[in-house]
């Protein structure tokens, strides 16, 4: 199912029955059993994180968990180069996975750890990794416009870097999105945007706030080349996003990536949401049955690539990991002191502090004065 095929929409999507059409041609035995482990690593991180939650009540934030969709981040994962910057969402974990951003820092910060990637004071929902480029927010759409700069800054630097901007289509609702489509459209900038359309804002339906749930349909029109795909097919995310960011790298212009996909788990944290009966239980099934993993491991057996001891090898590698990452956050050390003035201010960047200090209204001269900053 691709921009070629009949345009997508999750009610038709209900109806297909089993997804069939995923298919290994063009990719070797190395890459598929590279897709399929990511997709796996990631998923028992989530379902490791999602148990422990509760009872032991240890980790210091809620957390928007990825459960079911697992084939983006994993195809991302072996695309992104080290110098790309990319943007994220509340739902952050998939995306900080995309980018090879260290696993073990994720936990500590989840449990309000001093070696967490932000030092225990980010939580889940804006953590970053400023060392592999990582960035995420819970302003929604914030990660939309922020992307957007980094790709102006690329090219105006004339480098091969990309922005990539992961979202849910919830983002779409904010007018700082289509802002966005405009200026990346008008300007031809290295982007590549990815909405994981997993239809329910919170609580709240697509088709409740939008007229349509496709939003390819309504970006095309800025400049900005759009491709919908069935988003648990994770051979297909791959080749669509290998296609698009080969664009991005020749100076193309942005493209956006619809990938039709779903939330196993409730909106936020471990606790169950089915008590607010806004999703009929048929679909839950629907997309269970769909299960990324378990479509890409059919496809593996038949083609011989996997097997039941290659199987638990993978999982006996994971799980060993998922444990050292628990011992090491567990273990680590909280915040013993907070130097706010440092995590507002950066004396790297004097010129971006005296301006922030303008405009917040507050006593630069005094923090010029103690950073010993150069004049304006």
């Amino acid at each position: 199912m691709t921009s070629s095929a009949a345009p997508l929409r999750h009610l038709t999507i209900m109806k297909m029955g089993h997804y069939d059409a995923l298919t290994l041609d063009g990719i070797d035995q190395d890459l598929a059993l590279r897709l399929y482990y990511q997709m796996l690593r990631l998923r028992r991180t989530e379902e490791a994180l999602h148990a422990e939650y509760h009872p032991a009540e240890e980790m210091r934030c809620p957390i928007h968990f990825c459960i079911g969709q697992e084939a983006v981040p994993a195809a991302l994962s072996v695309l992104v180069r080290p110098d790309d910057f990319m943007f994220s969402h509340h739902r952050s974990h998939g995306y900080y996975f995309a980018k090879g951003s260290p696993l073990r820092e994720l936990f500590a910060e989840i449990y309000g750890r001093e070696t967490g990637a932000d030092g225990g004071k980010a939580g889940s929902q804006d953590i970053s990794h400023s060392d592999t480029h990582f960035y995420s927010g819970a302003i929604l759409a914030g990660a939309v416009s922020i992307a957007v700069g980094a790709a102006f800054g690329f090219q105006n630097q004339r480098t091969q870097q990309i922005s990539i901007s992961g979202f849910g289509e919830g983002a779409t609702d904010e007018g700082a999105f289509w802002e966005a489509m405009n200026y990346a459209g008008k300007k031809k900038l290295p982007i590549l945007f990815v909405i994981e359309n997993n239809r329910y804002a919170t609580f709240s339906d697509q088709l409740k706030r939008q007229a349509t749930d496709n939003v390819c349909e309504r970006v095309r029109p800025f400049g900005v080349r759009a491709t919908q795909i069935f988003g648990n097919d994770v051979p297909l995310a791959w080749r669509t996003l290998r296609h698009e960011i080969a664009l991005l790298r020749g100076g193309d212009g942005p493209g956006l990536v619809e990938a039709y996909t779903y939330r196993w788990n409730s909106h936020v944290g471990p606790e169950d949401d089915s008590a607010n009966a806004y999703r009929p239980p048929e679909e839950i099934q629907f997309w269970k049955d769909n299960d990324p993993l378990v479509l890409m491991e059919e496809k593996l057996r038949a083609a011989g690539w996997l097997d039941d001891a290659r199987q638990s090898e993978f999982e006996k590698e994971v799980a060993a990991e998922i444990a050292g990452n628990f011992k090491f956050a567990k273990e680590s050390p909280f915040p013993t002191d907070t130097d706010w003035h440092r995590m507002t201010y950066e004396d790297a960047t004097p010129l971006a502090d005296k301006l922030l200090g303008t405009a917040a209204g507050g006593d630069f001269d005094h923090y010029q004065a103690d950073a010993k900053l150069g004049p304006y």
